[in-house]
């Protein structure tokens, strides 16, 4: 029988919980701005697939949110020096910054290696 797939997963070391949920929340902040006409990256879109690969303890979501995070966090530092440093840029840097802890926090480096699959 295949295994259920969900878009949360409460069993999670509260890190993992909170990267998936941010990973959520900036993919859809990302859509409603094309909504209203503006183009955000690419790779912004590509961590609402890697929260779905990390709720359902995929290795690949787990590498592709980190590399997507990491990413987009030194674009948004590269972003922000060029701007002098605006507050707006630093606000999206300081939720990628987040993001990128998160993921790379020994607990959720230790439960990846070990139940991921």
């Amino acid at each position: 029988m295949a295994e259920p797939r969900r878009w949360f997963d409460p069993s999670q070391p509260q890190t993992l919980q909170s990267a998936v949920m941010i990973c959520y929340v900036i993919t859809g902040l990302s859509l409603l701005f094309i909504l209203f006409g503006s183009f955000p990256e690419l790779a912004v879109l590509g961590l609402g697939v890697a929260g779905y690969g990390v709720a359902n303890e995929k290795r690949w979501g787990y590498w592709l949110g980190v590399v997507l995070a990491v990413l987009n966090a030194f674009v948004w530092l590269v972003l922000l020096v060029e701007s002098h440093f605006q507050f707006g840029f630093l606000i999206n840097l300081a939720f990628m910054a987040a993001l990128c802890a998160l993921f790379l926090h020994p607990q959720s480096r230790e439960y990846q290696r070990v139940w991921f699959k």
